[in-house]
């Protein structure tokens, strides 16, 4: 039957408004702790005989003079999440004796209660890690007794020059990587080989699971390439967005989230941080809410397909911390802002120790649907958990108070891998030894958080 025009362009724009609409709708379920374990703050690992004396101890370019300090423990850690007017002691100090095994950036799980844990760049820039070793570790979970057990080490190197340009070991045999080459945020295996997402290109970096390095990725989609202000072609441009030359991928706001296809023959980059809209000047964002992009890459050709899709924040400072495939279409993205705890009341602007008490504000579990995007690309985002109100029942936290609600209040839930139907493990980032959310004046541990997330799963 023939439509009058005017029928016509109304009926597909309620189609566009509802496919909007459904792509905004969600709601909150809850999530149940099942299981909860720590690997402590202070746990280090011996480098490599062969990776040579520099790398003995780690922490050592730290100091706020960027001076070389050797002394163990001679350079105390502030931290500036809670509020960046007053900083306030971490109680962790540099350097450490051997290497800081730290922040989890990425999680994979190998089989149930062992996984793969990938160790941040370093102490937060590629200035003052030129010390830290990138390394890999297994880890066995004893959820009954909540610890994690480091039951390997794989250190990141790369003998045959496969990384293109020049590297803090570059006139050694085995060429150990560190955080002043790479930014390793996460990790899939891919067949034999780990994928792992880099933010300073941002890159995606092949290797075998040895830790010998295969390839490195360039991210060009079709007929753009994707840079920070860390890539090596950006050494001389402008260190922030806008200028002519400059570039459009934020400082730290690469790869953090890299998830797998179901089959494996797809990976999928996310942006951490919205890119730079040079038209603009500004964030990308839409409506006035900021929104990153997901990639495709083909694992079999090693090459971006062109296709990407669009992920819509909930407010501006949120960023995307992981990404992790539920089945073929659906997916889990951890969004949060950048925070740990908040100054309490009555004392903002007072740079005491009582004042930093509020748990974080948005720390947040979504499952989203890459099969329902609406007609500007923008998945759907079908429903989530709040990480900061997690069911406790069992009382099963090994840190913090071990009550009917459990929070976790960390700067970064970074890392998310998923265990099987229901359940999926969290990592925090605990940017040793600046981060200080769990008890405040004592370094973060790393904590693996057993999350049942049935309720999310199920959500239509």
């Amino acid at each position: 039957m023939h439509r009058p025009l005017a029928l016509s362009r109304l009926t597909a724009t309620l189609a566009a408004a509802l496919v909007t609409l459904c792509a905004q709708a969600q709601s909150e379920v809850t999530a149940v702790l099942a299981g909860h374990a720590l690997v402590p703050h202070d746990t280090t690992v011996a480098a490599p005989k062969d990776a040579g004396p520099l790398f003995a101890t780690a922490g050592k370019f730290t100091a706020a003079s960027r001076l070389r300090s050797d002394t163990i423990g001679s350079v105390p850690a502030s931290t500036f999440v809670g509020d960046a007017r007053h900083p306030r002691p971490s109680g962790g100090a540099l350097p450490v004796r051997g290497q800081a095994v730290q922040g989890f950036s990425g999680i994979v799980m190998l089989q149930r209660d062992e996984f793969l844990a990938l160790t941040d760049n370093g102490f937060g820039s590629r200035i003052n890690s030129q010390d830290a070793l990138l390394m890999v570790h297994r880890l066995k979970v004893d959820w009954a007794g909540g610890q994690a057990r480091r039951m390997a080490t794989t250190f990141l190197r790369d003998p045959d020059r496969r990384i293109p340009f020049f590297i803090q070991n570059e006139n050694t045999r085995e060429r150990y990587l560190t955080g002043a080459d790479l930014d390793v945020e996460s990790i899939q295996v891919v067949g034999k080989e780990w994928w792992i997402g880099d933010e300073f290109g941002p890159w995606v970096i092949r290797f075998d699971a040895q830790g010998k390095a295969l390839g490195l990725i360039e991210t060009v989609v079709g007929d753009r390439t994707y840079r920070g202000p860390d890539h090596y072609l950006n050494a001389r441009l402008p260190n922030y967005p806008g200028e002519a030359g400059g570039y459009e991928v934020r400082r730290s706001g690469g790869f953090e989230p890299m998830a797998r296809s179901i089959d494996g023959s797809r990976v999928y980059p996310m942006f951490e941080w919205p890119l730079w809209d040079a038209a603009a000047k500004a964030p990308e964002q839409i409506d006035g809410k900021p929104y990153t992009r997901i990639l495709e890459l083909d694992v079999a050709t090693r090459q971006y397909t062109g296709q990407h899709k669009k992920y819509a924040f909930e407010a501006s400072g949120h960023v995307a911390a992981d990404f992790q495939m539920l089945d073929a279409t659906t997916g889990l993205v951890i969004e949060r802002d950048d925070s740990t705890e908040g100054a309490g009341p009555g004392c903002p602007d007072e740079p005491r120790t009582d004042c930093f008490t509020r748990p974080a504000k948005f720390k947040r579990l979504y499952k989203i649907d890459l099969s329902q995007t609406d007609a500007q690309g923008f998945v759907r985002k079908v429903a989530y958990v709040d990480l900061t109100r997690i069911a406790n029942p069992k009382r099963l936290a090994q840190a913090g108070p071990n009550e009917a609600v459990f929070v976790l209040p960390h700067l970064g839930p970074e890392g998310l891998t998923v265990v099987d139907r229901r359940h999926v493990v969290l990592v925090n980032d605990n940017n040793f030894p600046f981060s200080s959310g769990r008890q405040i004046g004592k370094p973060d541990d790393n904590e693996l958080t057993l999350l049942d997330i049935g309720a999310l799963v199920d959500a239509k």
